[in-house]
């Protein structure tokens, strides 16, 4: 049975998240709908990573099993074809090894979370950034964020909901740099605990605000309590932006 590599990009700001739910649209369930229409077929659609609501993907990767050998050009366009209207698309669909798991496979996943530190609202960035009004120093929070990397129990940054086995990850890349009003986060590392990023960033942004000097990000760490966290960051900025394998 030919399995299919997906690389997706989506809106997530109409979605209760990638996962199937009984409450609302989701990403997973509308790719499963759009798969079952061309094809006949209605298949599991296994994704990289379980994006919550208001999160955005320029990459995300899923992989599905159909008994045809459709052209993969053909698959790409024919799903796109059945989401329409909806704020996603396929961006290549590609031939996979029977034993390739857009999940299990995945060697790095890589966020993107984009703060807009300025006065005014948001027009053109509304439900696709988060607006800090207050000044932020961006060398501080870099500098901060460097104290997260590496293996830790990331415990004060899972959400208390999160379904991982475990909270200790390693954490590869942290950085934080400026462009302008935008502030941009970017986090690599195998895998992620449930809103482990969004946390992270809301508690660089009291660095940011001088609310927290790094050593007290540091302290947060190794307290391994969900209430030390500084705030979690809204879902609109938060962005996956590729998953390497």
């Amino acid at each position: 049975m030919p399995r299919y590599k997906l690389t997706i990009e989506y809106d997530g700001t109409p979605f209760v998240g990638w996962q199937a739910q009984d409450d609302g649209l989701s990403v997973q369930g509308l790719l499963t709908q759009a798969i079952a229409a061309f094809s006949g077929e209605r298949v599991a659609v296994q994704g990289a990573g379980r994006t919550d609501a208001g999160v955005h993907a320029l990459g995300q990767v899923a992989h599905v099993d159909l008994t045809k050998d459709w052209d993969i050009d053909n698959v790409r366009d024919a799903i796109n074809f059945h989401l329409r209207p909806q704020p996603i698309a396929v961006l290549t669909a590609e031939r996979v090894a029977a034993d390739f798991d857009a999940r299990f496979s995945a060697v790095k996943r890589h966020y993107l979370y984009r703060i807009v530190n300025r006065r005014a609202d948001l027009t053109l960035d509304l439900h696709r950034a988060w607006r800090v009004p207050r000044p932020l120093d961006d060398a501080t929070m870099q500098a901060a964020a460097q104290r997260l990397l590496g293996k830790h129990d990331f415990t004060t940054f899972r959400s208390t909901e999160c379904q991982a086995k475990s909270p200790v990850k390693t954490l590869d890349r942290l950085d934080v740099a400026r462009d302008g009003d935008e502030l941009r986060v970017t986090a690599a590392a195998r895998s992620f605990l449930q809103h482990q990023v969004r946390s992270m960033v809301g508690s660089l942004v009291h660095v940011g605000e001088g609310k927290w000097r790094a050593d007290d990000l540091a302290a947060a760490l190794a307290a391994r309590d969900r209430t030390r966290c500084g705030q979690v960051a809204p879902p609109q900025g938060l962005y996956l932006v590729r998953v390497d394998y």
